[in-house]
């Protein structure tokens, strides 16, 4: 059996590191690619470099952005006495996307798993009481998965911001249990936003 040219090989390879893209799928991606016009492709490569050159994490909030600080940190209108905090910058969108939240955000940029090897110090919780020190803060909602990690970290915020002086809050468990942002819809976001209750630290 004729094998592969070695660099629709490695093309294959390389999309099959992308996320939700099993080794079936590489093999589409990649024979489509290579059978497509010239001036498409190089398109796509210079859009992929271009949004990775521009494209960067916003120094106060974590979110994805363009500009510094980003539309949502630099919005007046936006409550800044509403803090959101998030696992990850896509967890912005997903909030967003519920029409119902108008405060700002924090991105923890991970969740503490002691089997992963992730503690609190490899996560982004010293910006975040810096800022509850620098800003007038009134409450914190934390938004993260239902999952073991996401339950352990939520609680273990809500302990360590006691202290800070600002009410600690979970959303409503409107969300699938073990799952993210991501794979809830505007109506479960926006009822577990609205039916946010304060997490007990003792």
């Amino acid at each position: 059996m004729a094998s592969l040219p070695e660099p629709l090989s490695a093309l294959i390879a390389a999309l099959n590191k992308l996320p939700g893209i099993g080794p079936r799928s590489a093999e589409r991606l990649a024979l489509h690619l290579v059978q497509s016009e010239s001036g498409a492709v190089k398109q796509l490569a210079e859009t992929l470099v271009h949004a990775r050159e521009r494209i960067r994490l916003c120094p106060v909030c974590g979110a994805l952005t363009e500009q510094v600080p980003c539309a949502i940190c630099s919005d007046p209108r936006r409550e800044s006495s509403l803090l959101c905090v998030v696992e990850r910058p896509v967890d912005i969108l997903s909030v967003e996307k519920a029409h119902t939240y108008r405060g700002r955000f924090h991105v923890l940029g991970g969740k503490i798993s002691p089997l992963n090897g992730v503690g609190p110090e490899d996560l982004r919780i010293t910006e975040l009481e810096q800022r509850l020190a620098a800003e007038a803060v009134r409450e914190v909602i934390i938004a993260l998965p239902t999952d073991v990690e996401g339950d352990a970290t939520s609680y273990y915020l809500a302990k360590r911001l006691a202290a800070k002086g600002a009410k600690v809050t979970r959303i409503a468990h409107g969300l699938p249990a073990g799952s993210g942002l991501e794979f809830a819809d505007e109506l479960t976001l926006s009822r577990a936003l609205e039916g946010r209750r304060e997490i007990s630290h003792t």
